[in-house]
């Protein structure tokens, strides 16, 4: 069972839908405590950092000890950047924490009109990380087994991810983030999978995969 949760911050409903779709077992627990029988917890949302303070308390210690415990955990766009240690966007409001580094603002680029928010479809790039990772090119990644270098994922998103070695995929877009992050059980992507079309859908069966080990 998949533990989906629900702290306010949006798209709930398309998560669903994706999820139903890839017939996947799974609940929107009201309390903390109901995770515990979860293999796998996903965290979606969008919009500003600060929404991540409604997790504080017994939620964040709940998924904490989750994931200590081995339970996969999944981040989507607000979703990933909460894994990290806290972002510039909301300085007062802490992460999960459980990888390292801070959330910060993309810079635009007027010449090359890229703007700021990132709204679009872009490409993750597997082979940009051949410096940071043993297995380039998206190999060892159980989130992107079957993806092709440079498949193409929806983004709406204007705060990002540094390029850690916690990162398997990381997207351009003036200048360069982690867009798929991955270390042991635990999973982020800065993008819309459930927006993604077939890409997008390949990543969250990989999630159901790997929650069902």
């Amino acid at each position: 069972m998949i533990a989906l949760i629900d702290y306010g911050a949006g798209n709930l409903t398309s998560v669903r839908k994706a999820l139903t779709a890839l017939g996947a077992d799974f609940v929107v627990p009201r309390l903390p405590a109901d995770i515990d029988s979860a293999r796998g917890v996903i965290v979606p949302g969008v919009g500003h950092f600060a929404a991540t303070a409604a997790l504080e308390g017994a939620w964040l210690e709940a998924i904490a000890r989750n994931v200590a415990d081995g339970t996969a955990l999944l981040g989507i766009c607000l979703g990933l950047q909460w894994l990290f240690e806290g972002s510039d966007e909301a300085p007062n409001v802490r992460g999960l924490g459980v990888l390292p580094g801070r959330i910060v603002r993309l810079r635009g680029n007027a010449e090359r009109r890229l703007k700021i928010p990132h709204v679009g479809w872009n490409a993750l790039d597997f082979r940009a990380l051949a410096t940071t990772r043993s297995s380039p090119e998206g190999r060892g990644s159980r989130l992107l087994s079957g993806l092709d270098d440079g498949a193409q994922v929806y983004f709406t998103h204007s705060y990002a991810a540094p390029v850690t070695d916690a990162c398997v995929a990381a997207t351009t877009h003036s200048e360069t983030f982690a867009s798929v992050v991955e270390r042991d059980n635990i999973f982020g992507v800065q993008f819309h999978p459930e927006k993604s079309s077939d890409a997008g859908l390949s990543i969250l069966r990989n999630f159901l995969r790997v929650s069902a080990c």
